[in-house]
């Protein structure tokens, strides 16, 4: 949890799935969760069926306090720690806007270098834009994979990057279990000042995928992820429509993936390995 001065004096980062794996000798916690490459544009919400149209970019929604999230097994990777998401009194929320901006080639090479270092160059992006609300630590992120189909995210803050991953590579580690449809990379909430949150999230999908949106809290609606080279993402501006309290985490931010003739076959709040200890 990183805590900032502003607003509630709260930023917290979301981790969904938790496994704990030692890498260069340091314990790397992976977060778990959800633009692309290039993309533009309002990622309008839509309704449970996907084949049904949204509303505008703006809707007002409530709150559930976050639920207990057990960790993600990766597979081969062992066994799976869990955390607990904190717990924070029921607040309506609106999603203000869920539009991204794309970051030019060149800016997207800074941002991967400084990420990455010496390991930048085996990567190219397949996703790579700003946020529709910037934090004090981030304002965009990118995703980018290498010639073994290994992914790593890097948020940015203008053409600086930073990985919340432990070396910043740690994600390439994980690997897929049977039958799995979604895999989480790194995911969190942070403050992006007074009654303004930055929700941003990030993952990998199996090749069935045709399609992924994201729910918050016990709102049914759903906004599209952007999706580019088997990762997604998603990212939204967030604003309580009342003053939170001093440990508000925000809603639950929940993935639905759908295959080519519109059938729903993953969703979140169903998976086992985050409903077990519920």
């Amino acid at each position: 949890m990183k805590i900032d001065p502003e607003d509630n004096d709260v930023s917290l980062r979301r981790r969904w799935g938790v496994p704990l794996r030692v890498a260069a000798g340091v314990t790397a916690v992976c977060a778990a969760a959800v633009a692309v490459f290039g993309g533009t544009g309002e990622a309008e919400p839509s309704l449970a069926d996907p084949a049904a149209g949204g509303g505008g970019p703006s809707s007002a929604a409530t709150s559930s306090s976050p639920n207990t999230r057990a960790g993600s097994t990766s597979g081969g990777a062992g066994s799976t720690s869990s955390t607990a998401r904190a717990t924070s009194t029921q607040v309506a929320f609106t999603i203000t806007s869920a539009k991204t901006t794309p970051i030019g080639a060149a800016t997207i090479a800074k941002i991967l270098s400084s990420c990455l270092g010496q390991d930048a160059s085996q990567y190219h992006a397949v996703i790579a834009v700003r946020t529709p609300v910037a934090s004090g630590d981030w304002d965009g992120v990118v995703v980018a994979v290498n010639s073994a189909d290994q992914y790593v995210q890097c948020e940015s803050k203008g053409d600086k990057g930073t990985s919340q991953a432990v070396p910043p590579t740690f994600i390439n580690n994980r690997l897929w279990g049977t039958g799995r449809v979604i895999e989480y990379f790194d995911s969190f909430m942070a403050n992006a000042g007074k009654g303004k949150y930055l929700m941003l999230g990030a993952g990998h999908y199996a090749s069935d995928v045709a399609k992924i949106t994201i729910s918050y809290g016990n709102d049914p609606k759903q906004y599209p992820a952007l999706m580019s080279g088997g990762a997604f993402t998603y990212a939204a501006a967030l604003s309580p429509d009342a003053p939170p309290g001093p440990h508000y985490a925000g809603p639950a931010s929940y993935v639905h993936a759908y295959n080519a003739s519109g059938k729903e076959i993953y969703n979140q709040v169903k998976d086992p390995k985050f409903t077990s200890e519920q």
